[in-house]
C-alpha cells in the first residue's frame, strides 16, 4: 500500500515518493531523531503475511548492514510499524546511471572511471560473500562529483531467496513492475544466462551484469534486448552483443574485458571482479599492455606442424634466388637512411598473414604461439596476445570484417579440406559458414564475402554469413583455377590469381565483375 506524505513510521516522516520497483516502494523520509533525510524502502505487503520470509529477510538485512564501503549505499536499520516493514537506507542524491545513459554513449574515460568504482563496490562485497544479484544502471547512482553509489546490494536474495528456490517470473527484477514493459525488459536485460534459467547464482552473475552495464555506458544501448520478456531472455541465453557498436577508440584491453565478462558459460567467464578493476586501472593510467606468459607447447599432428614450415621454406628458396638475380643486375647501391623495425609481438614460433582491424589499432594474424596454428589479435603498439581461436586444426588467411565485429578465416577440417569460419573479433564461439573453401575476402561495405571454391576452382561470393553463395568467376573452361581473391574498393570487382588447373606456378591475374560475371585476364 502506498504511503501518503506526512505518514510516520516510528521516527521517520514520509516527505516524498522516490520510486517503486520489484522490491518495494521507496520514499524520502526525515529522521526526527538524527535530523537527517533517509531513504525508506517499504517492503511488499506479502512479507507481513509470511513469517518465514520476514525472518530470513531480517537475517540477510543484518549481513547487508555490515557493508561499509564508499561506493555502496549504507543500510541503517529496519523499521516496523504494524503491518508495514521498511528498510532504512542512506539517501543518495543525484541521477542514476540509467538517467546518464539516456543522453547517449558516455566518453570512454568517464565510463571507465564510473566502471572502476562499480568494480570496487562489487569486489568489497564479494570478498565478504555477498552477491548483488540485481546490478543494473538503475541501481547505480552517480553524484555530481562522479562519485558512485551502488544501491540495493544483496536485497534480491534477502527478499526472494536463492535463485534455485524461486520462479523467474517472480524474481525481484520481474515481479512488482511486471505490468510495465519498459522496466521489465530493462531488468531482464541484465540477468546472466544462469539467472535466466533459474539456476544457482554466484558472484559470476554480478560479473555478467557488470559487463552489460559497461557495454551500455560505452554504446548507449543495452547489450541484450527484445520486444518481449521472452525475446530478451532468449537474447541473453543465445545471442552475442553487437560488438560493432563499441566506439572505434575502445582500447583492446577493454574489448577483451567485455568479452570475458559476457561469456555465457560461467566457467569461461571472468572469475574475479578484481581482475576487471585491474584492467580498467591500467587503461586509465595509460600503462602499456603487459607481456603474456609464454604458453607451454601443445603437441600437434606432424603434417600440421610441417606444412607451414614447408611453405615458408619454399618461399624462402624462391626469395633467395630472386635476390641473387637482382644483385647481379642491380646498379651500385645508393646510401639510404637507416630503417628501424620494432616487433608487434616478441614470442616464440611463427607469426604470419596479418590483417588490420578497420580502426588501424589492432592486427589479426596466424600464430603457433600456443603450440598449434590459431588466430590471434594484438595491438600494433605491442603487448599481450589475445587468442581468438582454440583448436588444433590449422588456420589461415584471417580477414577482419569492415565493421570490426568478426574475423573470417580458413580452417582445415578433419578430412584435410578447408572450410571458411567466422569468429567474433573479441573471441567467442566460431561458426562454419562455407564448406570446401578458403582465401576469404570482404567487400568494403561488409555485405559480401569472396572466397576460393575448392570444389570447382571458381572464385565465388556469398553474403556476410555465408548465405546465397554463388560463383562469380568460372574460368574452368579456360583450364584455369582462381586463387587469392581481393575486392576492389568499390566492391564491384574482384581481382585474383589464375593458374592452370593441372597445378604448377601461378599464371596470370584476372578481374571479374561481381554483378555480371564477366572476367578478363
Amino acid at each position: 500500500m502506498a504511503l501518503s506524505i506526512g505518514t510516520k513510521l516510528g521516527p521517520y516522516e514520509i516527505l516524498a515518493a522516490i520510486g517503486a520497483g520489484g522490491m518495494g516502494e521507496v520514499y524520502r523520509a526525515r529522521d526526527s531523531k538524527l535530523g537527517r533525510d533517509v531513504a525508506l524502502k517499504v517492503l511488499p505487503e506479502t512479507f507481513a503475511r509470511d513469517a518465514e520470509r520476514m525472518a530470513r529477510f531480517q537475517r540477510e538485512a543484518k549481513v547487508l548492514a555490515s557493508l561499509n564501503h564508499t561506493n555502496i549505499a549504507s543500510i541503517y536499520g529496519l523499521e516496523d510499524s504494524g503491518a508495514t516493514h521498511a528498510l532504512v537506507m542512506e539517501l543518495v542524491e543525484g541521477p542514476t546511471l540509467a538517467d546518464r545513459i539516456r543522453s547517449g554513449p558516455m566518453p570512454i574515460d568517464e565510463a571507465l572511471r564510473i566502471a572502476k568504482q562499480i568494480t570496487e563496490a562489487l569486489e568489497y562485497a564479494h570478498e565478504r560473500g555477498i552477491v548483488h544479484r540485481d546490478l543494473k544502471p538503475a541501481n547505480v547512482k552517480v553524484k555530481n562529483d562522479d562519485a558512485v553509489k551502488v544501491l540495493d546490494f544483496g536485497l534480491a536474495k534477502a527478499i526472494e531467496g536463492d535463485a534455485t528456490s524461486i520462479d523467474i517470473a517472480t524474481s525481484p527484477t520481474m515481479s512488482r513492475m511486471a505490468t510495465l514493459a519498459g522496466v521489465l525488459l530493462g531488468t531482464a536485460a541484465y540477468m546472466s544466462p544462469e539467472q535466466a534459467k533459474a539456476k544457482a547464482v554466484d558472484r559470476r552473475a554480478d560479473i555478467w551484469a557488470f559487463g552489460c552495464v559497461l557495454y551500455e555506458m560505452l554504446t548507449g544501448k543495452m547489450a541484450f534486448t527484445g520486444e518481449t520478456v521472452t525475446d530478451t531472455l532468449a537474447a541473453v541465453i543465445m545471442k552475442d552483443p553487437d560488438w560493432s557498436q563499441l566506439p572505434a577508440a575502445t582500447p583492446l584491453r577493454v574489448r577483451v574485458l567485455l568479452q570475458r565478462c559476457l561469456q555465457k558459460d560461467p566457467k569461461q567467464r571472468l572469475r574475479d571482479i578484481g581482475d576487471a578493476r585491474i584492467s580498467i586501472d591500467e587503461v586509465l593510467s595509460g600503462a602499456p599492455d603487459p607481456s603474456s606468459p609464454v604458453a607451454s607447447p601443445v603437441s600437434a599432428p606432424l603434417w600440421r606442424r610441417a606444412l607451414p614450415w614447408a611453405l615458408f621454406g619454399a618461399m624462402a628458396a624462391i626469395l633467395t634466388a630472386v635476390v641473387m638475380i637482382w644483385k647481379l643486375a642491380a646498379p651500385a647501391p645508393v646510401p639510404q637512411t637507416a630503417m628501424h623495425f620494432s616487433a608487434v609481438t616478441d614470442f616464440p614460433g611463427v607469426q604470419a598473414q596479418p590483417s588490420f582491424s578497420p580502426d588501424g589499432r589492432s592486427v589479426a594474424f596466424v600464430s603457433n604461439h600456443s603450440g598449434h596454428y590459431d588466430i590471434y589479435v594484438a595491438l600494433i603498439s605491442g603487448g599481450s596476445l589475445v587468442q581468438i581461436t582454440k583448436d588444433p586444426n590449422l588456420k589461415s588467411h584471417p580477414a577482419w570484417s569492415p565493421d570490426g565485429a568478426t574475423i573470417a578465416y580458413a580452417r582445415v577440417n578433419d578430412s584435410g579440406l578447408w572450410d571458411i569460419w567466422q569468429v567474433p573479433a573479441l573471441g567467442g564461439t566460431p561458426r562454419k559458414i562455407i564448406v570446401n573453401a578458403t582465401d576469404p575476402t570482404w567487400s568494403s561495405d561488409g555485405r559480401l564475402l569472396g572466397y576460393r571454391n575448392l570444389a570447382n576452382g571458381t572464385i565465388s561470393v556469398a553474403g556476410a554469413s555465408g548465405e546465397n553463395a554463388h560463383a562469380a568467376a568460372d574460368i574452368s573452361k579456360r583450364g584455369l583455377t582462381g586463387l587469392e581473391p581481393r575486392f576492389s574498393p568499390d566492391g564491384r570487382q574482384i581481382v585474383f590469381s589464375a593458374r592452370p588447373d593441372t597445378g604448377g606456378p601461378y599464371g596470370e591475374l584476372a578481374v571479374v565483375d561481381v554483378d555480371t560475371g564477366k572476367t578478363h585476364l
